[in-house]
């Protein structure tokens, strides 16, 4: 009997049955109907090859990646300590303080006690608004416009104020005169017309009585009317109350008017000059001018305007203004911090839009109460700006780094 062999996949295979392997038998046949290509059972060598090249090389990227993005995780517990025999330059290359920032350096070499971010604010601040309520006919402000105490900025329509103003003078010319004639008394001419009607009076008066005895003789006779005798008396008590009214005209002429009256003209003077101070008060403010030297920060009103001081809608400011020439940086200090910090100490200034300008400072204020929100404490640095850079480079709303010195 010869044995039939049959390499498959490098095996060699050996019938049972010394013929044809799988002659005969129909479930061998199946069997090996179902079985899958060679080069897909085992695979070809150089595809296989190459899978394993971009596996590799997917786990070198993601290994590359974390490390350089989260380096810490390389770094073992012992590099971070310093070997006693390494010099003191090596030392600080290879300690954990070579990595802090700058300015924890610096804090830490002893000069600085700490730093903080802060915005650059005016000292004073103000909000030009005028006295008086009007329409603006004349404005002279433009955003970034230096200008000096006094200087005018804007003039309202002063119609009514004039109008008012000229009526107070009037009133108090007339308030004036009137003091004056009671001061005066009367004159001298009305002193003597009142003795000239005292004269005439006991006159007419004797005529009267005259008149009124006869009549009264011949009442009795009855030869004159009951009508014709009251008349005349009548005519004489009425002449002699006009002879003792022109006495006592003349005695209150010669003394002059009462003191009240001559107290009463007087309050009438104060009054009419104090409506002229607050006339002639609002028409000088219809011209509105700089409180203080400083520049335009904003402008809050245009030509036409109609302006209030007291609206709270609507135009009620012209402009803002400050003193670019004292500034402040207001910061928040945490309270674990606050300890650092004290009135008077002396700090550095850079702001963030200009880090290679450095300004000096001191702490000016710490605020009597703290943001329980935030839990810190405002604190007001003061700083020194040379005359030529007033309003060039800090400017309000900017951001600073302020850096505490130590005592």
């Amino acid at each position: 009997m010869v044995n039939v062999s049959k390499q498959t996949n490098g095996i060699k295979t050996v019938a049972p049955d010394g013929g044809r392997q799988g002659e005969g038998d129909p479930l061998r046949d199946r069997v090996r109907s179902l079985r899958l290509p060679p080069d897909t059972v085992t695979g070809n060598p150089f595809i296989r090859l190459l899978k394993w090249l971009v596996a590799l090389g997917l786990i070198g990227a993601v290994a590359a990646g974390v490390y350089i993005y989260y380096p810490q995780f390389f770094k073992s517990p012992s590099s971070a300590k310093v070997a006693p025999a390494k010099s003191a330059s090596k030392s600080v290359a290879t300690s954990p303080a070579a990595a802090t920032p700058p300015a924890v350096q610096a804090a830490d070499s002893g000069g600085i006690a700490m730093e903080s971010k802060g915005y650059v604010i005016p000292t004073r601040q103000i909000l030009v608004s005028p006295k008086i309520s009007g329409m603006i006919v004349e404005l002279n402000v433009i955003e970034g416009q230096r200008v000096k105490e006094g200087e005018a900025l804007a003039k309202l329509e002063d119609t009514d104020y004039l109008a008012d103003r000229d009526r107070a003078k009037e009133l108090l010319e007339s308030a004036r005169r009137n003091l004056e004639e009671l001061q005066h008394g009367f004159r001298p001419e009305e002193i003597e017309q009142s003795k000239a009607e005292l004269s005439e009076a006991p006159y007419q008066l004797d005529r009267y009585e005259a008149d009124y005895k006869r009549n009264s003789e011949l009442f009795k006779l009855k030869m004159i009317s009951k009508e014709e005798y009251d008349a005349s008396y009548s005519q004489y008590m009425a002449t002699k109350r006009r002879v003792d009214r022109l006495k006592f005209a003349l005695k209150l002429m010669e003394e002059g008017p009462r003191i009240e009256r001559k107290q009463m003209a007087q309050a009438q003077v104060r009054q009419a000059e104090a409506e002229l101070r607050k006339a002639e008060w609002r028409l000088n403010n219809c011209t509105i001018v700089a409180p203080i030297s400083g520049t335009i920060l904003k402008k809050n009103a245009e030509k036409g305007n109609i302006v209030n001081p007291i609206a709270f809608n609507g135009s009620f400011s012209l402009c803002e203004l400050a003193n670019l020439a004292d500034l402040e940086v207001e910061l928040l200090i945490q309270e674990r911090d606050i300890s650092k910090v004290f009135k008077d100490q002396d700090c550095k200034i850079r702001a963030e839009a200009y880090p290679e300008r450095e300004y000096k400072g001191f702490v000016s204020r710490l605020m009597p109460i703290a943001d329980r929100a935030k839990g810190a404490i405002p604190v007001r640095v003061k700083i020194f700006i040379p005359a030529e850079e007033e309003g060039v480079y800090l400017k309000p709303e900017m951001g600073a780094v302020v850096s505490f010195m130590k005592k």
